[in-house]
């Protein structure tokens, strides 16, 4: 497959996780880019964001609104909208939505991620499982090249 022309108007169905407190859209799914990218736009809730975790992608992300506190391999800092922010393949990472409010940010996968399954999925095994540190979890991200391998964070 080569790469082809798309025009995403954001109407794609949001994929909600509730245990991160996200709701994630899609907006490139990786086969138009002949899996080269993939960007997801997602909402988080105040006081919520994902686990410790590891991607074998490498992430860039741009914060729309909102301020996050992100931890990229122990290095903790707050980033608000505009700023853009790299995640280096493989790097432990997290980020929680600080704000009194919804915050958004649109995340980008390189290269990409079948994000559609892995989040769509990612709920139910959570709440199935037992948590964030269950065996079944570890089982799914390995799926996906996904390492949870800790807590979500705390400010």
């Amino acid at each position: 497959m080569t790469s082809s022309l798309w025009h995403s108007g954001g109407t794609e169905a949001a994929i909600s996780v509730p245990e991160m407190g996200m709701d994630l859209r899609v907006r490139l799914p990786p086969p138009i880019s002949d899996g080269a990218i993939t960007v997801v736009d997602s909402i988080s809730a105040p006081g919520f964001g994902p686990p410790l975790h590891r991607f074998r992608e490498a992430k860039v992300l741009r914060i729309l609104s909102g301020r996050f506190l992100f931890e990229i391999d122990e290095v903790r800092f707050y980033a608000g909208p505009g700023d853009v922010v790299h995640v280096p393949r493989r790097a432990i990472s997290s980020f929680l939505n600080v704000a009194d409010a919804p915050a958004a940010q649109s995340m980008m996968y390189v290269p990409g991620l079948d994000a559609i399954p892995f989040f769509s999925g990612l709920g139910a095994v959570v709440r199935a499982g037992g948590g964030w540190s269950s065996p079944a979890l570890a089982a799914y991200g390995a799926r996906w090249g996904v390492e949870f391998v800790g807590p979500p964070l705390k400010e």
